[in-house]
């Protein structure tokens, strides 16, 4: 791998803030970024992504490559949940063992927002239709995990719960915004785009960095009581995503040449939802612990591809 890339990622200033807040935990101080506060950067940074990406697919011209693309998106996030399914059965219950499957075989908004910003210190520019992917690959992963559940546990689940899961996987706010901002982006007056682009672009790095502060606050105080479930959560939050990344970093090649949509698939299959599939986990599986797969996705696997992975899928892409 190549360790000046390595060092570059991990002195960049996004990530040493993300350091910043599991240290401020740690130590237990009152730092804190306000609900509100958080929320609206959170949303920003959707925003951002969404309108930009739209933008760029304006100008990208609808090929079989695109098509190829977004089936293997799809094909990503349904089978990483049916084989982590069958590994975490080995240790967990059945509520707990779909709900991880699910956050695994979804994506982290988060992960691939930190991504971007990596291409671009890598001078390569994230292409219009990956945004569309990702968004479209929140929902295939949480059906999966119902599925699931239904097969292995078929009194847990009741037709109007899985109805209600479905439609919050289809609804749920990230994915709205992200591809109602692809859709405003791609249909936008090029000129009059122009004018928000000082709020789209050059503001986007510190937002990233507030919020990834944020995000380790956050991190940090749910790290705290992770190792009360054992060793196994912890090495599956950490080596999967590595395994998940680097499997479809070299997949990606069936699909597409460019560097920077390869890297992207990897970022994909290598992140770990905590925010849409928790939520909808939330109300189909009630007995799944949020205790465990939140720590998993937030604090371990999280961390490890913005400062691990990220260096390494991209070192596999231009390897293999």
């Amino acid at each position: 791998m190549n360790f000046n890339l390595l060092t570059e990622n991990l002195t960049n200033p996004a990530l040493l803030f993300f350091v910043l807040g599991i240290l401020a935990a740690y130590l237990k101080s009152d730092l804190e970024i306000p609900a509100n506060s958080s929320k609206f950067i959170s949303l920003y940074l959707l925003f951002a992504i969404g309108f930009k990406g739209g933008q760029e697919l304006s100008h990208e011209t609808f090929s079989a490559e695109i098509a190829w693309s977004i089936l293997f998106g799809i094909f990503i996030s349904v089978i990483i949940p049916l084989y982590t399914f069958f590994i975490l059965r080995t240790k967990l219950s059945v509520y707990n063992s779909a709900a991880i499957a699910a956050a695994y075989g979804s994506v982290s908004a988060v992960t691939f927002v930190t991504a971007v910003s990596f291409l671009e210190g890598q001078h390569l520019e994230l292409h219009g239709h990956m945004v569309a992917i990702m968004a479209l690959m929140e929902s295939p992963a949480i059906i999966i995990g119902l599925v699931l559940i239904t097969i292995f546990n078929k009194k847990e689940t009741t037709e109007m719960q899985k109805s209600s899961v479905i439609k919050h996987s289809l609804t749920n706010g990230s994915v709205l915004l992200i591809l109602g901002s692809l859709v405003i982006g791609f249909i936008a007056n090029a000129e009059q785009a122009q004018g928000i682009k000082p709020f789209t672009n050059d503001l986007f790095k510190g937002f990233l960095a507030i919020f990834l502060l944020d995000m380790g606050i956050t991190s940090g105080k749910k790290l705290k009581s992770f190792f009360s479930f054992g060793w196994f959560p912890f090495l599956f939050a950490m080596l999967i995503p590595l395994f998940n990344g680097c499997l479809f970093a070299i997949l990606s090649a069936t699909v597409t040449d460019d560097i920077a949509n390869r890297f992207i698939f990897a970022i994909l299959a290598a992140s770990a939802s905590y925010i849409a599939v928790p939520a909808a986990m939330k109300i189909t599986v009630p007995k799944a612990n949020p205790g465990l797969f939140l720590p998993m996705a937030l604090a371990v696997t999280f961390p490890i591809n913005i400062t691990i992975g990220m260096p390494l899928y991209f070192w596999v892409i231009q390897t293999f």
